[in-house]
């Protein structure tokens, strides 16, 4: 058999149809728009039902989180029977089907369905073999391989170089001195983390800012065994302030990064329409949710063990020019974050530089990088199917409408995807473009998939939620920060 060359398997028609090339009829309502567009290109339809299984994919995850570790308890309890019965006789280490005793298979598949930063990849699949079906392979591989990774692979790598031991010691540092300013308290510590990190992630881009915040509240704050709706509220807080923390620049949060070029959006125009506002809306936020957790936030103290730097004492400080190779490092990859080959090959010198400074390291963790960058990845496959609805929803609304809108989306889909597509959008003025930008900020926080670096924070603390992560007490915790954000975007 003759394999035919990939460029060859490639080339296949235009998919997915341009949004652009749909002739709506004159003044046709938003229904009978989409009923038009379904019955021009069917899989418009099958597309979008797989991406709303994804979803709620996402919010079962939970419940087989929990069914995995139940199989698993009962196959450990069976296991240790056999052992006790057995004599600890090693030959009776396969039950009688032949499954080997260490390991639940059912167990770990569960495990793996369960795992949020798997859900959309799993269904990319899906999706993948539907188009196969649809319009052959040829399309289905040319679609996969058209899509643009440059944000799940930027996200990745800033990831695992925001959590090296010289940034997390140098963002500690200072943040220290923030938090002695309230007696060094989980309090202190927790007000810090969720006023600044997000503030900085305007200039170490969101993403670096979601890792660093995430690892000192885990080192922190979640150390010290919060309750269970503490930890979702801080969670949910930490999400929408980083999603608009990162609006004081024109380069460090996903969704402005799409328009700011096709709309001319430079750094003055952030700072003076957006950044003030959510700087406003971070400090009224972590206030409220202060003020409503006053109580566990101070008995939080006496939890605290005297020990808290235990992880730290006896370390030698990192060497300031090791620290400034990492920033340097950190800097080289923001500037070139639309450019992979450059920001990829930085990465590959940045972990040859770790080698060589092994002694001032701690290990290059890329699980939790490598997971987020999967999630991102799938996500941008389904995103690039879902225009056909998502175009006619944003030009049809009056800015206000399309604020709450925009805001309500972004908590279905990436709101990176959401700014994109408005810039295909003829004819916005610059109402619409402002109140689409705040609302796609304003709901970053309301889902896991709402902004991108919010996986990475999910990644680090999901360990403090064992009974499994809740998609549904994550859009609770995040709501009364989200609809501060709103009154700041829509009344300031």
């Amino acid at each position: 058999m003759t394999m035919l060359p990939l460029a060859t398997v490639i080339a296949s028609p235009a998919f997915p149809r341009a949004v652009s090339s749909y002739t709506d009829g004159e003044g046709a309502g938003l229904w009978t728009t989409l009923a038009g567009r379904v019955v021009a290109e069917p899989f418009n339809l099958v597309a979008t039902v797989i991406f709303l299984l994804a979803i709620l994919h996402t919010f079962f995850a939970g419940a087989i989180r929990h069914q995995a570790h139940l199989i698993e308890e009962r196959h450990a309890s069976r296991l240790r029977e056999r052992r006790e019965n057995a004599g600890n006789d090693k030959a009776s280490d396969r039950n009688g089907d032949g499954v080997p005793d260490e390991v639940s298979f059912p167990g770990q598949v569960l495990h793996f369905l369960g795992e949020i930063e798997v859900v959309f990849g799993l269904w990319a699949v899906v999706l993948g073999v539907a188009i196969a079906l649809h319009a052959g392979v040829g399309t289905a591989i040319g679609y996969v391989s058209g899509v643009n990774y440059t944000e799940p692979l930027f996200v990745f790598i800033i990831m695992a170089m925001a959590a090296a031991r010289p940034v997390i010691d140098l963002a500690g540092a200072g943040l220290r001195r923030v938090a002695a300013l309230g007696g060094g308290t989980p309090f202190a510590w927790w007000a810090a983390l969720l006023v600044l990190t997000p503030i900085l992630g305007s200039f170490i881009t969101e993403p670096a800012a979601m890792t660093v915040g995430a690892l000192l509240l885990a080192r922190r704050f979640y150390a010290y065994q919060p309750s269970v709706r503490l930890r979702y509220a801080t969670i949910g807080l930490l999400f929408v302030n980083i999603s608009v923390g990162g609006t004081l620049t024109h380069f460090a949060a996903p969704p402005v990064l799409m328009v700011a070029a096709p709309w001319g959006w430079g750094l003055a125009h952030m700072a003076l329409n957006f950044g003030w506002k959510a700087v406003v809306g971070i400090v009224v936020a972590t206030a409220l949710y202060g003020c409503i957790f006053r109580r566990e936030l101070v008995v939080l103290a006496k939890r605290a063990p005297e020990a808290n730097d235990a992880d730290e004492a006896g370390r030698a400080p990192v060497p300031a020019w090791v620290t400034g190779v990492h920033l340097g490092f950190l800097a080289w990859t923001v500037w070139a974050a639309h450019y992979p080959v450059l920001f990829i090959g930085g990465f590959l010198f940045f972990v040859a530089f770790l080698q060589a400074t092994a002694h001032h390291q701690t290990r290059l963790e890329l699980r939790g990088p490598l997971l987020v960058g999967f999630f991102l990845a799938g996500l941008v496959i389904h995103g690039g199917l879902q225009g056909w609805w998502i175009a006619p929803v944003l030009s049809g609304l009056a800015p206000t409408a399309l604020f709450w809108g925009a805001t309500l989306l972004t908590a279905f889909n990436d709101n990176a995807a959401i700014t994109y597509l408005a810039t295909l959008v003829p004819g916005f003025s610059d109402a619409a473009k402002y109140a689409v930008v705040a609302g796609a900020v304003a709901g970053g926080g309301l889902t896991v998939i709402a902004n991108a670096p919010n996986p990475a924070g999910l990644s680090v603390l999901q360990r403090f939620f064992p009974e499994g992560f809740s998609p549904v007490k994550l859009a609770a915790a995040a709501l009364l920060p989200t609809l501060v954000m709103a009154a700041c975007f829509l009344l300031l």
